[in-house]
């Protein structure tokens, strides 16, 4: 009777985590067509980007529960080659010499690329295959460097280290907890940065490191936020508005910060989807069956790439959000050989017993 009520539990939790993000999912997906039917626009970019992340997590799921290790590698070396080979991965003309502006898209790649070598080496077995795959995401990080991504880098030594110390937290929760803690101050830095809420010093460093025409984009935004803060101004519409953008030669008709940009085109609302999608992500990475390690490992490249997008225009890229579609499912995949770890959290009862436990004669 125990054996039936551990796959029974599993599945349950699989299921709520799988709904939850074809409700989330499905909003997106209709609000930018009430938001484009309502003030005009341009839907096909949001629509596009959530059939991305459908299919790579779709994908992830499949290829993670087949071929848990090799499935992850084979994603890492993709991401990488695309990052290194594919020229149209880094965003068009900018007018910003910042590494976040240039090679955000690039970044990314490289982050979901550490994020998926981490979790192969969590996943295999041998000593040894752990090692070379560690030393995988290290070379990741040096290619970032090598290709000017600052960024890149620095998000892929932070994943690798946050992979390291995921072996010794026991409570995911609490893990994914400060990841999202993270996250929400990254997007909270840049309200303050626009809206001159910082000290002046640091909001002068940060705006050098970021460039004054990005901030000056950020403004923009948010100034079509108080003008329309229900429903945008229509998804695709910004460049069309925006003062900065229509004053530049050399843009690409961006905000380069997806929270800006889903509340300048669809309002509150679009944010408050967009916030809904990354914590279905992490509420899917607790369910999840992998072990903790892998989880917190996935967590961090996502929450990085969240990071990125807050100050940049990776999410723009088709090939990002779809690998960061499939670094989710990988992660969530339940392997057909078990992988040895302890029981996650939401499986366990107040009392320490697991259901299964519970039902046992």
């Amino acid at each position: 009777m125990a054996s039936a009520a551990g796959p029974v539990s599993a599945y349950e939790r699989r299921s709520a985590s799988d709904a939850t993000g074809i409700v989330v999912l499905g909003a997106c997906a209709v609000w930018s067509l009430i938001t484009a039917g309502t003030n005009g626009g341009r839907p096909e970019g949001v629509l596009l980007a959530v059939l991305a992340v459908t299919a790579g997590y779709a994908s992830g799921r499949i290829c993670g529960a087949l071929l848990p290790v090799a499935a992850p590698c084979a994603g890492a070396l993709a991401g990488l080659g695309l990052a290194v080979a594919a020229p149209h991965t880094t965003p068009g003309p900018q007018v910003t010499s910042s590494p976040l502006g240039q090679t955000g898209a690039t970044a990314a790649l490289l982050t979901l690329s550490a994020g998926a070598a981490c979790c192969a080496a969590w996943a295999a077995r041998p000593p040894g295959l752990r090692l070379v795959l560690r030393l995988l995401v290290a070379g990741i990080a040096v290619t970032a460097a090598v290709l000017g991504s600052t960024a890149g880098f620095v998000a892929c030594l932070g994943v690798l280290l946050c992979s390291l110390a995921a072996d010794r937290m026991r409570r995911r929760a609490l893990g994914l907890g400060g990841l999202a803690l993270a996250a929400a101050l990254v997007t909270g830095a840049t309200w303050a940065i626009t809206e001159n809420l910082l000290p002046d010093g640091l909001t002068t460093s940060l705006e050098g490191q970021l460039t004054q025409h990005r901030v000056l984009l950020w403004h923009d935004a948010l100034d079509m936020v108080r003008q329309e803060p229900g429903l945008g101004v229509g998804p695709g519409r910004f460049a069309e508005l925006s003062p900065t953008v229509t004053q530049s030669l050399l843009v690409d008709g961006k905000p380069h910060s997806a929270p800006f940009q889903q509340a300048a085109e669809q309002g509150v609302v679009g944010v408050a989807l967009l916030a809904a999608v990354f914590c279905w992500v992490l509420f899917a990475l607790w369910r999840s069956q992998r072990p903790t390690p892998v989880v917190l490992t996935a967590g961090a490249a996502l929450t990085a790439l969240a990071a990125i997008a807050a100050v940049g225009n990776a999410l723009s890229f088709t090939t990002v959000t779809a690998g960061a579609g499939l670094l989710a499912g990988l992660a969530t995949a339940r392997p057909l050989l078990d992988e040895a770890d302890e029981v996650p959290e939401s499986a366990v009862d107040p009392g320490g017993h697991t259901r299964s436990d519970r039902l046992a004669p």
